[in-house]
């Protein structure tokens, strides 16, 4: 049996009108604009690099250089030589830097940038610290006993020790003499041991290292050799120079004077010697 219910007006059916589906992504006009803004600013960036490249702001038109001392700013410069009138930006300082280097006189060297058109350099120099004898040749020798530059008029200014023994067998591939390592190194010893004493330092002439085991020392205005070992030298040095006048009066003419053993001084006489060696203790 089929039932009907009354229809009730109150209830009725919503009539909903269905919304356009929204649309995602950027209008056309401002995806216009979005790419005039991008063009513009690629376009900008160029200028900018081609500004940079290009501007005499960042073009080396100057070198500054400091701390030479036996280089010469003209040294210095032929060393940078290409450097004038490249671009800042592009330089690498490091293989500049390798230039300066290449001088034996350079032990080290800062590069560095400074705008407008400027680079600024730093040069550290190697110190000479004995002038060393190599069969005819005299060469500064530096802090590790390696040969600097021929010694010649140039350096005349410097009142450095005569060094004998150094030379080593071959040559540099410039052609400079090469010091024997171990003689090298006494001699070093020796020499900045002698800083801790200056007026004993500026009373050595010479010294030989041949012996790597045995320094033998020359005093300004004294014809003795001093045989000074290895180690403890300005202690020996100075225990020679208060025996000294002691020593003359028994031994006029000194061959040498052996101060590596303590209390116990041995003598060699020029010519003829005391005691059954030839020499003397004392």
């Amino acid at each position: 049996m089929a039932v009907s219910a009354p229809t009730d007006k109150r209830f009725r059916r919503a009539h909903v009108t269905p919304r356009a589906r929204r649309r995602f992504g950027v209008s056309r006009p401002r995806f216009i604009i979005a790419v005039l803004v991008a063009a513009g600013a690629l376009y900008g960036a160029y200028e900018g690099a081609l500004f940079a490249l290009t501007s005499d702001a960042v073009t080396v038109t100057r070198i500054t250089v400091s701390g030479n001392s036996r280089l010469s700013r003209g040294e210095v410069l032929a060393l940078l030589g290409g450097l004038p009138g490249r671009n800042m930006i592009l330089l690498h300082l490091d293989e500049w830097r390798q230039q300066l280097l290449a001088s034996p006189w350079v032990a080290d060297a800062a590069l560095r940038r400074v705008l407008p058109g400027t680079v600024d350099v730093v040069v550290s120099e190697r110190e000479p610290l004995g002038i060393a004898r190599f069969a005819d040749r005299l060469y500064l020798i530096d802090r590790r006993g390696s040969p600097i530059d021929e010694f010649g008029p140039g350096h005349a200014d410097l009142d450095l020790p005569l060094v004998d023994g150094l030379l080593s067998a071959g040559t540099a591939p410039d052609d400079r003499p090469v010091a024997d390592g171990a003689r090298a190194a006494l001699a070093v010893r020796l020499l900045t041991s002698l800083e801790a004493d200056p007026d004993l330092a500026g009373r050595v002439s010479q010294i030989d290292v041949s012996d790597p085991r045995d320094a033998v020392v020359a005093l300004e205005g004294d014809t003795a050799l001093v045989r000074v070992g290895d180690d403890r030298f300005v202690e020996r040095l100075r225990s020679y120079l208060d025996l000294a006048p002691a020593l003359r009066e028994r031994v006029p003419a000194i061959d040498y004077v052996d101060v590596r053993f303590g209390e116990r001084v041995y003598v060699r006489p020029q010519a003829s010697g005391v005691g059954p060696q030839g020499g003397g203790k004392f």
